[in-house]
């Protein structure tokens, strides 16, 4: 893995500007942090992305394909990550993967340390606590009154 030279993780590139190869990995050079380049999907709900919100793979292929959503009912239940910027349909973006993050929106439920799951989340680009075996954890509960989480999603 290396650094990535004009990685600049809040940038929103047009559906017609792709910058990098999907699915790219960046670190950040301050932090240690990792990101990922993937296309945003609205999803059948049309769901606006928001800066610091979850989002997940979207559908069946969004792993492979390196396509996200907020919008959870089009989602796998696998988080993808942590949006950086506000991608409109089609566009493309950086979503955090590693390291502490601190969302837009509460989590919901849950005490510091538990761990997250898009499984169960009641609205778009929420996380949730994991309650079973089979969940897929994507990060951990820091200090949940403040939204903080510490990501742990798939690379």
């Amino acid at each position: 893995m290396s650094y990535i030279t004009g990685m600049i993780t809040t940038r929103v590139d047009a559906s017609t500007d792709q910058q990098w190869a999907l699915g790219t990995i960046g670190q950040d050079s301050s932090t240690g942090f990792l990101y990922k380049y993937v296309q945003y999907d609205t999803g059948g709900g049309s769901v606006a992305a928001a800066a610091n919100n979850a989002c997940y793979y979207y559908t069946l292929d969004g792993y492979k394909n390196n396509a996200v959503t907020s919008d959870v009912s089009d989602s796998i239940n696998i988080g993808a990550g942590v949006l950086q910027s506000a991608p409109g349909d089609g566009e493309f973006c950086w979503i955090q993967l590693t390291g502490t993050a601190t969302l837009a929106t509460s989590l919901v439920a849950g005490a510091d340390g538990n761990a997250l799951t898009a499984v169960g989340a009641d609205a778009d680009g929420k996380l949730d606590v994991s309650g079973a075996d089979t969940d897929c954890v994507v990060a951990y509960a820091g200090d949940i009154s403040d939204k903080e989480i510490i990501c742990a999603f798939p690379l």
